[in-house]
């Protein structure tokens, strides 16, 4: 993670607070060692009655897909999607791509997060669509206000990783 996602400098975060450090954490998650690390760590705490997992297209498109295969090899069958940003207004429309059927008791998942929005939309909309989100995860959270938001909206919450755990301070 620190050697391939984590960099220094001057950023401007989606919220729009400024950090000395950033996480572009698909620099692990598309690289095949990474992606089989994360997939490892999302199974070992993904509950026996998950059914699928997704989330907001792009931070949690290589997490969701890179675990369903991975779950795949091991016998565990997961189906994945992706909540688009927009509804789409063609073809297939709606915000939701891939296989999650109404039924389906839901993972979701994001690459990083700060404050959780990403998280809590992909939750509604799963919601909205019918499913049941019984986890919500990232595989690094950089701030402090997911759990809190996690909690109000009824979802468990379980990162991987936290910025302390990489050595800064949470929310910087």
């Amino acid at each position: 993670m620190l050697t391939h996602s984590v960099k220094r400098g001057e950023f401007t975060l989606k919220s729009g607070a400024k950090s000395s450090w950033f996480l572009d954490t698909k620099q692990t998650a598309c690289r095949p060692d990474g992606i089989v690390l994360v997939a490892e760590a999302l199974l070992e705490i993904l509950p026996a009655e998950a059914t699928a997992i997704g989330g907001l297209t792009m931070g949690a498109d290589p997490v969701a897909f890179g675990v369903a295969a991975v779950a795949a090899t091991k016998g565990r069958m997961l189906r994945s999607f992706s909540v688009r940003k927009e509804a789409k207004d063609h073809g297939v429309t709606g915000r939701l791509a891939g296989a999650l059927q109404p039924d389906d008791v839901v993972v979701i998942v994001e690459d990083t997060t700060t404050r959780g929005t990403s998280l809590l939309e992909a939750v509604e909309v799963v919601q909205a669509f019918g499913a049941t989100v019984m986890l919500a995860s990232v595989i690094v959270d950089r701030g402090t206000t997911c759990a809190d938001l996690c909690s109000a909206a009824g979802v468990d919450y379980q990162p991987l990783l936290t910025a302390t755990d990489l050595g800064f301070d949470p929310g910087t």
